[in-house]
């Protein structure tokens, strides 16, 4: 078994297996585990000039990448018309420097408030830095290598499918340059300690929260003693 095999056939199941098993663990047996644990009670004006930013660009982002993966042609015809593929190009590459500017932000709030440090796990700034990198490797792939929306079709759409259909095809992503490597490679990385992290609340909203029970949340006030 050589590298390619390694990271780009064994590692993605590894990935799938762990996003899915411990997703449906921590939704059957530990529901009120899954939070955003919101800290803008401690911090909030960091929070959002980073939050909107970052989910705005990413939320885009990944719609771009479904519908490539599940219409390639209806992309492919979008793109046949020059000016509408550098529309999309370039909304691409702002969406992602937006994005990029938001969760660096993120970070940096992650890392420098006091109160937010505080109750920041060691999970917490993992999966931030995947994050980071995932972005800015994106950033960086479309910047040097142009044109991703035509290239994505015909080398990224069917080694996804290659992998769901259980025909694993590494040779597609072979010959790719290692930052486009390292952008799919992080990404998997992503998906399998994203249901070990806060993250994976996004899986669940809104439809688990209105047939879960009532969380109880009790707080403590300290009184001073009186004579």
């Amino acid at each position: 078994m050589d590298w390619n095999q390694l990271l780009f056939v064994v590692f993605p199941y590894v990935s799938i297996t762990l996003f899915i098993a411990v997703t449906i663990y921590r939704v059957k047996y530990r529901p009120f585990t899954i939070s955003s644990l919101s800290s803008q009670l401690l911090e909030g004006k960091q929070l959002y000039w980073g939050s909107i930013p970052f989910h705005h660009g990413i939320l885009w982002i990944l719609l771009f990448h479904l519908i490539a993966l599940l219409t390639p042609k209806a992309l492919l015809l979008w793109n046949a018309v020059p000016i509408r593929l550098y529309l999309l190009e370039i909304s691409g590459f702002i969406l992602g420097l937006w994005a990029l500017g938001g969760v660096v932000l993120l970070f940096w709030r992650r890392m420098t408030v006091a109160y937010i440090k505080a109750v920041t796990t060691p999970m917490d700034i993992v999966v931030l830095l995947l994050t980071l990198v995932s972005i800015l490797t994106g950033v960086l792939t479309a910047a040097l290598y142009r044109f991703g929306s035509v290239w994505f079709t015909g080398v990224f759409t069917p080694y996804l499918w290659s992998i769901l259909t259980l025909q694993p095809r590494p040779e597609l992503v072979a010959p790719l340059p290692w930052l486009v490597q390292l952008h799919l490679f992080n990404n998997f990385a992503l998906l399998a300690l994203l249901p070990f992290s806060r993250l994976v609340h996004i899986l669940s909203w809104p439809l688990d929260y209105l047939v879960r029970p009532w969380q109880i949340v009790i707080g403590m006030v300290s009184r001073k003693a009186t004579k």
